[in-house]
């Protein structure tokens, strides 16, 4: 299994079942190195909740390829009225798919799309996110969230290979709360993710990552890893 941090929250994650594609924002981020014609086909997006700095580039990729979109199921409805093939779940639901399983968890955060013209935001259901069971190895997305204790019952009930971490604060939690989500999900590597792409969330992920005792990895934006 191939993963490569494209950049925010973004994860590409290539198996031998299918392409992955974790909340895509790739079209406006000065961060991202690719644009969206040097993804591979993408079979599935896993998306985590409905900001645009998580499913910006939902459409034009899942046009492209026909690919299944993957969200809780008021966002899947969303985007299935936009004639999109989609699986729509709910929190603490899994499901087994051809390249593996996916499992809903909580997260504490908001979800909406807004239309800034119109003055208007629609409601997209509960943040989430993700528990990936592939190719025997177990991947946890953690979406935009704050600290929340039951990430203790995520690291118990699981062995949790890889996990990817939001440490920018302001919208998520911070590096100081994101070391004692590393603690209780107890990943084997932690990878922070949702930082410095602006000015508001800007951290340093060396410095997180210094402070997970040999567990943490930074990967730039483009680098990948082989799980």
């Amino acid at each position: 299994m191939h993963i490569t941090y494209i950049g925010h929250s973004t994860v590409l994650i290539q198996t031998a079942k299918g392409n992955l594609l974790i909340d895509p924002f790739i079209s406006g981020n000065h961060q991202v190195t690719v644009s969206i014609k040097d993804l591979p086909k993408i079979d599935a997006i896993l998306l985590t909740h409905g900001h645009g700095d998580h499913i910006e580039d939902t459409l034009p990729i899942a046009e492209r390829d026909g690919s299944l979109v993957v969200a809780v199921a008021e966002l899947a409805t969303y985007f299935g009225w936009k004639g999109l093939k989609t699986h729509g779940m709910s929190i603490g639901g899994a499901y087994q798919f051809h390249f593996g399983k996916v499992k809903l968890t909580q997260a504490f955060h908001g979800s909406s799309i807004s239309d800034s013209a119109r003055h208007e935001i629609t409601y997209t259901g509960m943040p989430a996110g993700l528990l990936l069971y592939i190719e025997g190895k177990t991947i946890y997305h953690a979406g935009d969230t704050a600290l929340f204790s039951d990430m203790q019952l995520i690291g118990d009930q699981n062995t949790i290979d890889l996990a990817f971490l939001p440490i920018g604060d302001n919208f998520t939690m911070g590096p100081e709360d994101a070391l004692l989500a590393a603690k209780w999900i107890k990943a084997k590597t932690v990878v922070p993710i949702h930082y410095n792409t602006f000015p508001v969330i800007k951290q340093d992920p060396s410095k997180f990552v210094d402070q997970l005792n040999g567990h943490g990895l930074v990967l730039s934006p483009g680098q990948s890893i082989d799980l």
